[in-house]
């Protein structure tokens, strides 16, 4: 029995359908939604787009992505994985870093702020991106406090400092910066942001933030 090109991505999508992802049909529709984001922006991107691009079956990226805002940050990830958090030797030092090199810095002029700002929006009225959002940035925040814990056991600020309110205040800052497509703007203040956060940690001076 012969078969066509069309069979044969049949099978494969049939092969590759279950709850156990396949790594390599997996990388295949990553690339395949990280090409469409590039080539033709978020209008353009959808779960079939992907689907006809990576010659895979919808059933597949359903099971494994929910929806098309869980394969978005799934993509978003892929760009975040190279960029290590900073430790600079001091929490301002570190917070500075943070802004410029795993948000502020990291969304300008990329595509990576297009989709995170995407994420985003859409996160607002879809539960299920909403709670994927919220896993992803209860991780990074996880791993963000580590700054305010070294901070803490240098004797830098106070060991009843709220390091989760750091953390949250600074990502707030870029945040809004992100939706109000401001990134550009929001670079040029990143240490005077960083500064007036310390100022309200208990253990930080004025002069141990230059300010006079």
């Amino acid at each position: 029995m012969t078969t066509t090109p069309a069979d044969d991505i049949d099978e494969t999508a049939r092969r590759s359908i279950g709850a156990r992802r396949n790594p390599a049909s997996q990388e295949a529709i990553l690339d395949a939604a990280e090409a469409i984001l590039n080539e033709e922006g978020i209008a353009g991107f959808s779960i079939e787009a992907v689907a006809r691009r990576a010659r895979a079956g919808k059933p597949t990226i359903y099971r494994w992505w929910p929806n098309r805002t869980t394969l978005m940050l799934d993509v978003y990830k892929r760009f975040k994985i190279t960029r290590e958090f900073p430790d600079t030797g001091t929490l301002r030092g570190d917070l500075i870093a943070f802004l410029e090199n795993q948000l502020l810095g990291f969304w300008k002029d990329r595509l990576c702020g297009t989709v995170y700002r995407a994420v985003i929006a859409e996160a607002q009225h879809d539960p299920d991106a909403a709670a994927a959002l919220f896993a992803y940035q209860a991780e990074r925040k996880k791993v963000a406090l580590d700054m305010v814990d070294r901070a803490k056991a240098r004797g830098e600020v106070d060991e009843a400092v709220n390091g989760e309110l750091i953390i949250d205040m600074i990502v707030s800052f870029a945040w809004h910066q992100l939706l109000l497509d401001r990134v550009d703007e929001a670079i040029k203040v990143i240490d005077g942001v960083v500064d007036g956060v310390l100022m309200g940690c208990a253990g930080y001076q004025r002069e141990d933030l230059g300010v006079v």
